[in-house]
């Protein structure tokens, strides 16, 4: 981990260590910014994360960075551009559309999010329950919903029941292990069965529909994904339930 303190403009321009660099960007950003004083000293670490995400904390005139190791052959107007992201955040700013498209085009590459799902499967660990819980089986179900829907294209994935009772995450596709999530809560005689298709086939629609990039946004729910999802049979009735059992959260 590498200290950086305010330095002077001749100062910058010595070699330094990549993470002395990224302190003595996040200086001149804070700077450019006009945040207010005084300045802090940056302690700057790249860290071995499991995906791309970045912090920092400011405390007693100290701020501690933390950056995935990922980032660390980024251009250089990428890593300012994560500076100000980051010091906006912890300064209560509004980044500049600039700064936040260009991060974002850079996160969004296809080299990078290849590299990202590699070191993901690498360092990541996915905890999933067995997909037979004790009212509804998860494979039987992804088997019937991509034979009659997707044309049993769908590659068999690992699916299972989430370790918890989540409310928040009611399903999720992981595009780097290959898995789809649902939320153990779901699986109970209480639960109709038409909602955890619903879960099942939402998820598997991930998979036929990827993530998009139009301009400097992500479109996760494409025009086309959201057709292909109304065509499940009981689309507005698992939506409606849905939202009345958010309601009651």
């Amino acid at each position: 981990m590498t200290t950086i303190h305010a330095a002077s403009h001749e100062q910058l321009f010595l070699p330094l260590d990549p993470e002395a660099a990224l302190g003595a960007v996040f200086a001149r950003v804070f700077r450019r910014l006009r945040l207010r004083p005084p300045e802090p000293a940056f302690s700057v670490e790249f860290r071995p994360f499991s995906s791309l995400r970045s912090m920092i904390r400011v405390r007693d005139y100290h701020a501690e960075v933390r950056v995935a190791d990922l980032l660390a052959e980024a251009p250089p107007i990428v890593l300012e551009a994560l500076a100000e992201i980051l010091l906006a955040q912890v300064y209560r700013r509004r980044a500049s559309q600039e700064a936040r498209a260009c991060y974002l085009a850079y996160i969004s590459s296809p080299a990078v999010r290849h590299r990202a799902d590699a070191v993901r499967r690498q360092r990541g660990r996915k905890r999933l329950l067995p997909p037979r819980g004790r009212c509804y089986d998860l494979e039987e179900i992804f088997r019937k919903l991509n034979a009659r829907y997707f044309g049993g294209e769908i590659a068999p994935l690992r699916l299972g029941w989430s370790p918890h009772r989540s409310r928040s995450t009611l399903g999720h596709y992981d595009s780097a292990h290959g898995t789809i999530t649902v939320s153990r809560w779901f699986d109970s005689p209480t639960m109709p069965r038409y909602l955890v298709e619903y879960l099942v086939f939402h998820e598997m629609l991930h998979i036929r529909f990827p993530v998009e990039r139009i301009g400097h946004r992500r479109v996760v729910h494409s025009r086309a994904f959201r057709e292909a999802e109304k065509s499940f049979p009981h689309y507005e009735k698992a939506r409606q339930k849905l939202m009345r059992m958010a309601r009651l959260c």
